[in-house]
């Protein structure tokens, strides 16, 4: 099969299309053949080997663990789903033809392959992480970095459970974070004394690392209410750092759930052909994302 992969760690340009053996589902897990694999932050920390020093792995490597796409191989002990269903999921190495998911759910109606590749991990993490700063009905969240796939679910959850949103994002992005039912206001110099007269912050959320940390601290007064996905340094603030993790399971089916009753949609920001992965990851590396990036199978 076709598959991106990495023989060394570094930039984009290390990501290479290959011919690789085809992976088949093991136990409690299925094979699919992907339409359409997510590109997260994560993808590229991989690939520039942030993590080498806790989780080393083994070079080549593939990438990507958000896909979506049709069920081709059903592991033993699986039940409830049968081979040519419609799937979107979370497993690994999913930027190649086929991919083995180890959690997945039946892709909502109306919801491209496109669309569907965008949610797993950025819902799970939204789900997981307003849990971590406790923040309740009523009260006031700030997220830093509002606009991207992360903040496009963290605001219209929040927003679901009635928690007050503020959310930082590029001037681009205002009316975009806005209408997820934010307040909004740029991230550039000066954001923490825009934020202040908005009200008291009960907790906030950094999904982007743009060194917002002690602003952050400074608006909470509590490095309990705040957690980062993005800034390596936060232990040294006594800030929590949420990685991967959590109950893919239950975040699938929250997202279902939301996706029926019209309570969230993640944008698709652009697509690109497979063989376009370094692309796709240069272009997220930039920054002002708003929604997602997808590749296409």
């Amino acid at each position: 099969m076709k598959a991106m992969r990495f023989a060394e760690y570094g930039g984009p340009e290390v990501l290479k299309p290959v011919e690789a053996a085809e992976p088949h589902a093991g136990p409690g897990q299925i094979r699919i053949a992907v339409r359409a694999a997510g590109v997260n932050p994560h993808d590229w920390r991989v690939r520039e080997g942030q993590f080498r020093r806790i989780n080393p792995i083994p070079l080549p490597a593939g990438v990507g663990q958000d896909a979506s796409g049709v069920v081709d191989e059903v592991g033993a002990g699986v039940v409830g789903i049968e081979v040519g269903e419609p799937v979107f999921g979370r497993g690994s190495n999913t930027y190649a033809e086929f991919a083995v998911l180890s959690s997945w759910a039946r892709k909502p109606e109306g919801l491209s392959f496109a669309e569907a590749a965008g949610y797993p991990s950025v819902v799970e993490t939204a789900i997981r992480i307003i849990g971590l700063v406790g923040v309740q009905q009523g009260q006031t969240l700030l997220v830093s970095g509002a606009a991207g796939g992360v903040g496009s679910a963290v605001l219209q959850i929040a927003h679901e459970r009635g928690i007050n949103v503020i959310g930082t994002a590029g001037a681009a992005n205002q009316d975009y974070v806005r209408s997820l039912g934010a307040i909004a206001t740029t991230y550039d110099a000066g954001w923490v004394d825009r934020v202040r007269p908005l009200g008291r912050i009960d907790a906030a959320l950094d999904l982007n690392g743009a060194g917002v940390l002690r602003g952050l601290l400074d608006l909470t007064g509590d490095p309990n209410k705040v957690v980062t996905i993005a800034d390596l340094e936060a232990p040294m603030l006594g800030i929590r750092f949420a990685g991967v993790g959590g109950s893919m399971p239950e975040a699938l089916a929250a997202a279902v759930d939301l996706i029926a009753r019209g309570k969230l949609h993640i944008p698709v920001e652009k697509s690109y052909p497979l063989t376009e992965a370094a692309s796709a990851h240069a272009d997220s590396q930039a920054g002002h994302t708003r929604g997602r990036r997808v590749l296409l199978v």
